[in-house]
């Protein structure tokens, strides 16, 4: 899932209500005849002053998904955003399509909003999607099942000792998990006070990265329930980062000075770490901050270590002790994991009325062998 993750607001666009020409010109830089520059360029304005834009318009204007949640029957739901391109404020777009595991619309939604608000992100739980919050607090949270309906997500202050099938839905401030089951947010429970980052496994185990205020090394907090049963330094010289944990792995980057410079990591829940600095992983060549790093477990406790709109490497096997890069078939600006598949999404980095080479979803199942594109039926 998405880790989930930290991420911020990711422009990407999924080409999904194109005529059958169009969508075979989608690998184009740019496109022709109705599709030109000039003719989307007039679409997209008049989709984002629309105060009641319909789903395919605001999805044809995107052009690719700006994130991916899947239920546990299989069902994707695709986030689409249209930002003004002129500026960084104004009337912008957002919509949300669920499709079936054959590829089929089950249900859509769009609205107008300004380019200023918080882009709509969702999480994929066992009979449908919720909504992760915008802003502070618990605010726009709901959830949707696998038909589209919506229902209300219950806000608790009370915290939740979690357990099994409990997910981390915000964080770190405030730090939420949602239970599918009752429908209901809250925060864990016993989570330290100076925690910063934040993973919950399937079994429902709190991962955590506890940053003292004095001059203590960061930990990894681990804790199930309320309590806690076990930490671990993080080494000199360096300090945490992104957290990620899954299938009895957990990985913590490694940050000294504005670098990523290797991971701490365990495959057997917590009862043994190590430090690792290569195993074909060239941190040296990660260009970007320690905040476009991405670190996700799949359900069988193998990693994947990337950045943002670069290069990523995925684990052999569950023992994480070696690495390999992945070859994909389009620079994806994002690349996330649900289960043991992979979902990378090619767009512009920033928003545009035309799209760019191999702009879509791309899914793989087989760790990155073999990719296919997303096509709705």
């Amino acid at each position: 899932m998405t880790s989930l993750r930290k991420r911020g607001s990711r422009r990407v666009r999924l080409v999904a209500a194109w005529s059958t020409a169009l969508a075979l010109t989608a690998c184009a830089t740019s496109v022709s005849d109705e599709g030109s520059s000039g003719s989307r360029e007039a679409q997209y304005k008049r989709v984002i002053a629309d105060p009641r834009p319909s789903p395919a318009d605001v999805i044809e204007a995107a052009g690719a998904p700006s994130g991916v949640a899947r239920a546990d029957n299989g069902s994707l739901l695709l986030t689409y955003d249209a930002g003004n391109v002129e500026d960084d404020e104004g009337p912008a777009a957002s919509a949300w399509r669920i499709v079936d595991p054959g590829g089929r619309t089950v249900a859509e939604h769009a609205e107008h909003t300004d380019a200023e608000a918080a882009p709509v992100a969702f999480e994929g739980v066992r009979g449908g999607f919720v909504r992760v919050p915008s802003g502070e607090g618990a605010g726009g949270a709901y959830a949707l099942d696998l038909a589209g309906k919506r229902h209300r997500v219950v806000i608790s202050e009370t915290a939740l000792r979690t357990r099994p099938g409990d997910i981390l839905l915000a964080a770190p401030e405030p730090t939420l998990v949602y239970r599918p089951a009752t429908r209901t947010l809250a925060p864990p429970a016993g989570v330290p006070a100076d925690g910063i980052r934040f993973a919950v496994d399937e079994r429902g185990t709190v991962w955590s990265l506890d940053q003292p205020l004095t001059e203590e090394p960061h930990r990894v907090v681990r804790q199930r329930g309320g309590r806690t049963f076990g930490r671990i330094a993080v080494p000199k010289p360096y300090t945490g980062g992104v957290l990620a944990a899954r299938g009895g792995t957990a990985g913590l980057s490694l940050i000294q000075g504005e670098r990523v410079r290797g991971l701490l990591l365990t495959t057997d829940g917590g009862g043994h770490w190590r430090t690792v600095l290569g195993d074909g992983i060239p941190f040296t060549a990660l260009n970007g901050a320690p905040e476009a790093l991405v670190l996700e477990a799949l359900a069988d406790g193998r990693l994947l270590v990337g950045e943002e709109g670069g290069r990523y490497w995925l684990a052999g096997d569950r023992t994480n002790s070696a690495f390999h890069e992945l070859t994909t078939p389009a620079r994806f600006t994002s690349l996330t994991v649900v289960g043991t598949t992979l979902y990378g999404i090619a767009d512009a980095t920033t928003a545009t009325y035309d799209l760019v080479k191999g702009e879509g979803l791309w899914i793989s199942s087989d760790g990155g062998r073999q990719w296919r594109r997303h096509r709705q039926r």
